[in-house]
Parts: C-alpha cells; structure tokens; sequence
C-alpha cells in the first residue's frame, strides 16, 4: 500500500473540484465548494445519528436511495439546520442549480453544510457562486475543498493511499473538516472520500460501515452531537479493475480504515482546547456494551482529560469515571496503565515511582491509557483529546 502525497496534487481519475469565497464566511475566505464524477460513481454514506437533522443531511439522505452520485456540493459558513422546510427547500434549489450546470440530476448531487445553526442560507450568494464552481472544476483542487470546508479548524485534514486490485492501481482520496463537537457517532464532522475503484455498491457499503465504526465513531472531543454529520464516499470505476475478490477488498478495507482513522485523529488532534491525543483501551469487560461505555465515561469526563492537560497521573478520576459508568466491575480487579506503566494493580495504587514515571509519560503528545477490568473478555478502545 503507497501513501499519497497530496502536496504534489495527485488526482483520483475523473474527479474535478473547485472552490470559492460567496460571503458565507467573513473576509472573503473560501466558502463554498463543489467535487465531480465526470461518470456516475456508486456511492454510500453515513449519516449523523441526531434526532435533528440538518437539510442537506436530510435532502442527501433521500438522494443516496439511488445508489450512485455525480457530484457533492457543500458550503461553510452555514449549517442550514433548524430551518424548517424553507431550509429543505433551499437545500433543493442549490442541488438543482449544481444539476443544471453540471448537466445532470438533482437527484445525483449530494449536499452538505457546516457553520451557524438556525440561519436561512443565503440562496443570492449560492446561486452566483455555482457557475464560478462548474467554470473552474479541476483534478488537481481537491485539497482547496478542504479549506474551504473549514470552520473552527485550525489545519486542512487529508489523508489517501493507492493499491492494486490484480495489478490494476487505484487510488483513494479522504478529506474532512471537524475540530469541536466530536462524539460518537461522529458529529459536527465533514469526511468526503473519492476513489476511482471499481466496486459494487454493497461492498462499498460495507467497506464504509467498517471504516466508520473503526474512526470517527470511536472518537470525542467534547462529548457533543451535531446535526449535520456526514460521510460520503464515491467509487467511480474508472481504475478499469476487475471487481475485488476477497483478498483485494480486505486491502481496500484496511487501506480506506486506515485513512478515515488518520483523519478521525487529525479531528481530535484539532479539538478545541486540545495539546495531546488520547488512546482509551477498556479491556476484560463483561459484556461489549460495558467496555464500550467503559471506555466513552472514561473518554468525556473533564477531570480525567484536564489530569492529562497536567500531566497529572490522577488514576482517582478514571476509577471515578469507571464508578459512574453503569458497568459490571470489582474495585479490587482493575488495573490501570499509562503507557507501559501500571499506576494501579487490583484496585489500589502503586505508588509514588509509578507515578512519577506515568508523569513522565504523560507528557508525550500522544497516550495510551489502558483498563483492565478482569471481569470479562470483552474490550473496546476510543480516542479522545485533554482538555486545557
């Protein structure tokens, strides 16, 4: 598998993007962008799992029936959520207007949004926007969508790798906007994934699933839900590879795991408030679900995530945490790492050097932290960020 370097604006075949600045954001930074198949691409998606969703998620989520898309379009600065059915109704103007110029249906453009709850889009500075976008579609932008995606980010996040499917290369391509509002699933994140694989839509469905359970729904920030969640990703088969048997879909699936987890961490790392990444193992748990809410209780209390800000090995909190987390467990079972080191072996803490070395660890910009409940075999694992 070769990782892409994305600074040397590498293409996935017969996708073209543009970007813009329409007055969405201040200062005329980019705000509205647009990515194209030039031949319909089988598509799958994940959607945010609130109760209140956004327009575009909803508009995206009845065009997704069809099975296969040609472009998507999304814009910052505005999330269109909370707007009732003229937000609806805004959301299918501007994906008629992207099929319009683009010679397509609207029924093939994907819409997502990001930025200010419970405003009405500004449709005046959509629609002008649109022709620029369609005018200036090129293979090479792809990384200026990014940007101008962004909100409360501080960095663009990309992240892509090329494999063979019988000697046929292709290439995969993954970008995503998020920094707060991060929790399980997903929330307040962006991630549109191309890719000019051949593939039927039920794997590709299936590699997504399996991506997303393994990346940014094992990630929190700060332990909110947004309503405009989105993943998509589009194949369009232009690689001209046979369909992937079971050996070439496991290295698709490891690869697009691989690169959904690089960007779910570039998120956290991105968390407002956030110096140092967390990595949350919750092991020999008596059911699934407890090592999941395990390890989720661990991840979003405040006093465990500003111990690590302190480099403060405070194992009192997690074990607080843990109380507080509805599972089955015996005090005197646990034991609890930082890194390699045990700070607490049976329930009880290990003392003063072991603490002293935890700190040391704990000053590292990236950090295990590893429970062993000893009741079970079951375990589960999150990522999640300190907290200054």
């Amino acid at each position: 598998m070769e990782n892409i370097n994305m600074e040397n604006n590498t293409t996935v075949k017969g996708f073209s993007a543009a970007y813009a600045a329409c007055g969405l954001k201040k200062n005329n930074a980019h705000d509205i962008a647009l990515i194209y198949s030039e031949v319909p691409a089988v598509s799958a998606a994940v959607f945010t799992t609130s109760k209140v969703k956004a327009a575009p998620v909803v508009l995206s989520m009845e065009n997704m029936v069809h099975g296969t898309a040609r472009a998507i379009i999304v814009n910052a600065g505005n999330a269109n959520a909370c707007t009732g059915e003229q937000g609806l109704k805004n959301a299918r103007e501007t994906t008629r207007m992207v099929a319009e110029a683009l010679g397509i249906t609207p029924g093939e453009v994907l819409a997502a949004s990001t930025g200010v709850i419970g405003a009405q889009l500004d449709m005046e500075k959509v629609e002008k926007a649109i022709p620029e976008l369609v005018k200036n579609l090129a293979p090479s932008n792809i990384s200026g969508v990014v940007r101008a995606m962004m909100t409360t980010d501080s960095f663009p996040k990309v992240s892509s790798f090329s494999e063979k499917v019988k000697g046929v290369d292709y290439h995969v391509i993954g970008i995503a906007k998020g920094a707060g509002m991060i929790m399980p699933n997903m929330a307040t994140m962006l991630c549109f994934i191309i890719t000019d694989i051949n593939i039927s839509r039920g794997l590709l469905r299936r590699a997504l699933a399996n991506g997303t359970g393994n990346s940014f729904n094992k990630i929190t920030v700060d332990g909110d839900t947004s309503t405009n969640d989105t993943v998509f990703i589009m194949a369009n088969g232009l690689a001209g590879n046979e369909e992937p048997d079971e050996a070439s879909f496991t290295e698709f699936q490891k690869g697009l795991t691989g690169i959904m987890y690089d960007l779910a961490k570039m998120i956290v790392k991105d968390g407002e408030g956030a110096t140092k990444v967390i990595h949350i193992s919750v092991k020999g748990a008596a059911t699934p679900d407890d090592a999941n809410k395990a390890a989720r209780t661990i991840a979003n209390s405040s006093l465990v995530k500003t111990a690590f800000f302190g480099e403060d090995p405070n194992w009192g909190r997690i074990m607080a945490a843990l109380g507080r987390s509805g599972i089955v467990m015996k005090e005197n079972r646990v034991d609890i790492l930082i890194d390699n080191i045990k700070i607490v072996g049976q329930g009880l803490g290990r003392g003063f050097e072991a603490e002293k070395e935890a700190a040391l660890m704990m000053k590292n910009p990236e950090i295990s932290l590893t429970v062993e409940l000893n009741i079970g075999q079951f375990s589960d694992w999150i990522t999640t960020c300190d907290l200054t």
